[in-house]
């Protein structure tokens, strides 16, 4: 019998494929694990919808459990409530920074942030951590992040945007 415990910490090594060093769990992805006879769902909530990793993350999860002999596996995407980033672990936000992306906020509001941009608190830099930081551009390397530039240390960065 596989406990859901199990199962978490198989999910601790599936890897977001757009961010490498960060886990579906250090993401909050993972809504809820609804284990059934053998098998098990596996509930999961989009970083964006229509983000292009999310087909990746289901085929990872699914031969991750598998390969520990849970089947058959099912995976649920659902769209509400709608992710966060308050749904991040703080182990999450510690690998971003050491990777040099710029954690998110935590608590900030999505709409707060598009609406006030330019009022929004501005992400401490992953090189230097001097919290005087530019928005170069709202798109980084991926739809999910804004690219910054340290005033302090000149480094651009990605910031992983909040919402």
């Amino acid at each position: 019998m596989v406990t859901i415990n199990k199962i978490w910490k198989l999910l601790e090594q599936v890897y977001d494929p757009e961010i490498p060093v960060l886990t579906v769990v250090d993401m909050g992805v993972v809504r809820h694990i609804n284990p059934f006879g053998y098998g098990v769902e596996v509930v999961i909530t989009p970083t964006y919808s229509g983000c292009p990793a999310m087909k990746s993350i289901e085929f990872n999860i699914i031969a991750e459990l598998e390969a520990n002999g849970i089947h058959p596996v099912k995976v649920t995407t659902v769209l509400s409530p709608a992710w966060t980033t308050d749904w991040m672990s703080e182990e999450g936000r510690r690998k971003l920074k050491e990777y040099g992306i710029a954690p998110p906020i935590p608590g900030t509001n999505a709409k707060r942030i598009e609406a006030l941009f330019a009022e929004a608190p501005q992400p401490e830099c992953p090189h230097c951590e001097s919290k005087e930081t530019k928005l170069i551009s709202q798109f980084g390397s991926t739809a999910c992040k804004a690219l910054y530039q340290c005033n302090s240390c000149k480094e651009p960065f990605d910031y992983f945007k909040c919402h």
